[in-house]
C-alpha cells in the first residue's frame, strides 16, 4: 500500500499516511480541521533486467566508446567558383 503526505493548509501541520489506491484522500486536518492538500513526492523507479545498467553494454576488455577523431591538420580544399 502507497505512502501519502498531507499539509495542511491553515495550520502547515504535514504527515504521512498509508492509505490503499481505493481510499479516498484525506480533506481535514487531525490537527485543527482546516483543509489538507496531498503533496507530491517523486516516484521511486525500479528497473529490473539486464540492459539498464552502464556496464550491462561493454565487453570485459573496457569500454566500447570510442575515441572522437582527432581535427584534420590539412585546410579544407577551396569551393569550385562557376564560371
Amino acid at each position: 500500500m502507497p505512502t501519502y503526505a498531507y499539509a495542511c493548509k491553515d495550520c502547515s501541520h504535514a504527515f504521512e499516511i498509508v492509505q490503499s489506491f481505493t481510499d479516498n484522500s484525506l480533506t481535514s486536518c487531525p490537527e485543527c480541521q482546516g483543509t489538507l492538500r496531498k503533496k507530491f513526492n517523486s516516484v521511486g523507479v525500479v528497473f529490473k533486467g539486464s540492459g539498464f545498467y552502464r556496464t550491462d553494454s561493454r565487453d570485459a576488455k573496457g569500454s566500447t566508446v570510442s575515441p572522437a577523431p582527432a581535427p584534420a591538420s590539412t585546410p579544407a580544399p577551396a569551393a569550385a567558383s562557376a564560371s
